[in-house]
This record gives C-alpha cells, sequence and structure tokens, in this order.
C-alpha cells in the first residue's frame, strides 16, 4: 500500500513520518518502537484485530492513544502513534509502498 513519507524540520533535527495519502479519523499508523510497523483500520470489520481495536475506541469512547498505551503496557512493546512535530517546517514528502500489518490479535483484548 502507498503512503506518504514526510521530513520535518524540526527544533532537536529532522523528523521522518510515514502519513496516510488521505487524513481519516479512522484510520492510524503504529509505530513499534518508532518504526511504522501496523495499520488500524477501525471500520474495517473483516480483520479480527480491527474490529477489536473498533469495540475499544468506539464503544468504549477511548482514544487510540489510551487503547496503545494499555496495549504496549499489557504486552511489554512500545506502541505509539506519530504526530506532525508543533515547531516544524515540512522539508519534503514522497510517496512509499509499505506493507503494514494489522496488530496481532494476541496482543488486543475485549477488556483492556
Amino acid at each position: 500500500m502507498k503512503y506518504k513519507l514526510t521530513t520535518y524540520k524540526t527544533i532537536s533535527g529532522t523528523k521522518e513520518i510515514i502519513e496516510l495519502l488521505e487524513k481519516t479519523n479512522s484510520k492510524w499508523i503504529v509505530y513499534r518502537n518508532n518504526v511504522p510497523a501496523y495499520l488500524v483500520d477501525i471500520f474495517d470489520l473483516k480483520t479480527e484485530s480491527n474490529v477489536i481495536m473498533n469495540s475499544l475506541v468506539l464503544s468504549a469512547r477511548k482514544s487510540i492513544d489510551d487503547v496503545l498505551k494499555r496495549i504496549s503496557n499489557k504486552n511489554g512493546v512500545t506502541l505509539s502513534v506519530s504526530k506532525t512535530p508543533k515547531l516544524s517546517y515540512k522539508l519534503e514528502s514522497k510517496i512509499v509502498d509499505l506493507n503494514l500489518d494489522p496488530l496481532p490479535e494476541s496482543w488486543i483484548s475485549y477488556s483492556l
């Protein structure tokens, strides 16, 4: 799948962020140890882990950051959603092709 790799200049240096080509409030690129690793699409009801994330985010009314923090703590991993730095300017953007899987089902449970 195609994503946008954007390089930003910040106070502390440069930062690269993988972004969706189209902005949406229902899809997130999840980073594991600051590397893009997973794609969460809470309206993809064909993938079990996305169905569970749908329940956790929409039904339980939790933010994606809260859900990822709980998954991280429960499974001993570092998950995050990267955001555009506030004090920055865009240096360049290019299209990249990545294969991002959904979050592993074994990490997610309805009881988070």
